[in-house]
């Protein structure tokens, strides 16, 4: 048995749900948030037997998309803002970062 932990972008997370309900998949949904933009995830855990685990990988695959998004930077910390402009920058946002880990145990009561 494995666990497979995906955290994904909210605009990609109801579409994932859904898709995981349909192939049979079992998930639990956590709210997130990222470090870097600081902007909301899903975080899904799911519980699933070794010989499903591509299967897992493949539904989260087609349901996460990559996708470029504009940001302002923060502004800097310390010192002197006086020449600080914050120039909107495109960074790519989205797809999944998927850890799949080994379960030595499992119960369900």
């Amino acid at each position: 048995m494995k666990l497979v932990i995906a955290v994904v972008q909210d605009k990609d997370s109801n579409r994932l749900s859904n898709a995981l309900i349909k192939e049979g998949f079992r998930a639990t949904k956590l709210a997130s948030t990222g470090g870097f933009l600081r902007a909301g995830n899903t975080t899904f855990m799911i519980g699933t037997e070794d010989d499903r685990v591509q299967e897992a990988l493949q539904v989260i695959r087609a349901n996460c998309k990559i996708r470029e998004q504009l940001v302002t930077p923060v502004s800097p910390m310390g010192g002197t803002t006086d020449s600080y402009i914050p120039f909107p920058v495109e960074v790519q946002v989205g797809g999944a970062a998927v850890f799949v880990l080994p379960v030595e145990r499992f119960e369900h009561y």
